[in-house]
C-alpha cells in the first residue's frame, strides 16, 4: 500500500472512531481487526501484525 493510501485509510478510520464515540471504539477496532484478519487468511501474518502494532506502542 502506498503512503497516500495509508493516509487515506488512517483518515477514514479516525473519522469513523469519532463518529461511533470513544465508548465503542475498542469494540469497533477489535471487530475491524477480525474482519481484516479473515480477509487476509494467514494466521501467521496476522500474529506478526499484532506483535508489530504492540511493539510500536513502546516507541
Amino acid at each position: 500500500m502506498k503512503h497516500a493510501d495509508l493516509e487515506t485509510t488512517y483518515t477514514a478510520l479516525a473519522l469513523k472512531i469519532d463518529e461511533i464515540g470513544a465508548e465503542q471504539s475498542e469494540l469497533f477496532l477489535a471487530k475491524l481487526v477480525l474482519l481484516l484478519a479473515q480477509k487476509n487468511g494467514s494466521v501467521n501474518e496476522v500474529q506478526v501484525c499484532i506483535e508489530a502494532a504492540a511493539a510500536s506502542l513502546d516507541s
